[in-house]
This record gives structure tokens, C-alpha cells and sequence, in this order.
């Protein structure tokens, strides 16, 4: 279960996703629903929502401003293994060690300026 700050997202028994609350800070799902499957961990920001699928693909919804939306980044977002937010932004950890950033510029969104030293995760 994780919240953002006005809606929730649980991961079902099956590996699926049930989402409720204000549709603005993630509360619905709709679109990317069929895609939200073999779900393995969800992290929220205050306002969006990134999924960790088994096979390490990440799928994002909700305020595109704080990392709903992750298309400029989405080729980099295979073989995660882990993924972690801040209150604007998420973190994706892929297997071979690289990291990828995406969301509000001001909270973490934006890793260019560290990106040489955070090779070394």
C-alpha cells in the first residue's frame, strides 16, 4: 500500500492494482490499468505513483509534474530493480547499476548534475 497526498494504491494478492482517491494525486489508474500487472512494489511522490513490474519495467500515473509522467525517460526504465520517490520526483534503479531520474525538476527530478558519481551504486 502507498499513498500520495489525497489517494491510495494497494498491490492485490494477484499482482494487480486497485487505486482510490482524488484522480489529480493518482486516486485512478484507468489508463494504464491493463499495463498494471505482476506488480511487484509501488513508490508515490505527493501527487503521482511509479509501479515496479516483475519483469523491471516502471509504469507511472498521475500529476505528470511530480513523475506521472515518465515517457522521456521510459526507454531507460528496464531491468529495474528498485524504485524510490521524493515528495516531486522518482528514482529508478536498473540491475546493471545505472539510475534514472524523472519528475519535479526542484525534488530530485533532474540527476544530470550527479550522474558520474552515481554510476557507482
Amino acid at each position: 500500500l502507498q499513498t500520495t497526498s489525497f489517494a491510495f494504491a494497494a498491490i492485490l494478492a494477484d499482482g494487480s492494482v486497485v487505486t482510490w482517491g482524488d484522480a489529480l494525486f493518482g486516486g485512478q489508474s484507468f489508463t494504464v490499468q491493463r499495463q498494471l500487472k505482476l506488480v511487484t512494489k509501488i513508490a508515490a511522490t505527493a501527487s503521482a505513483f511509479a509501479a515496479l513490474l516483475e519483469d523491471g519495467s516502471v509504469v507511472t500515473w498521475g500529476d505528470p509534474k511530480h513523475g506521472g509522467e515518465s515517457s522521456a525517460v521510459q526507454h531507460q526504465l528496464e531491468n529495474v530493480c528498485e524504485v524510490e520517490a521524493t515528495d516531486g520526483a522518482f528514482l529508478a534503479l536498473s540491475r546493471n547499476g545505472s539510475v534514472v531520474t524523472w519528475g519535479h525538476l526542484l525534488w530530485g527530478g533532474d540527476s544530470s548534475a550527479v550522474q558520474q558519481s552515481l554510476q557507482y551504486l
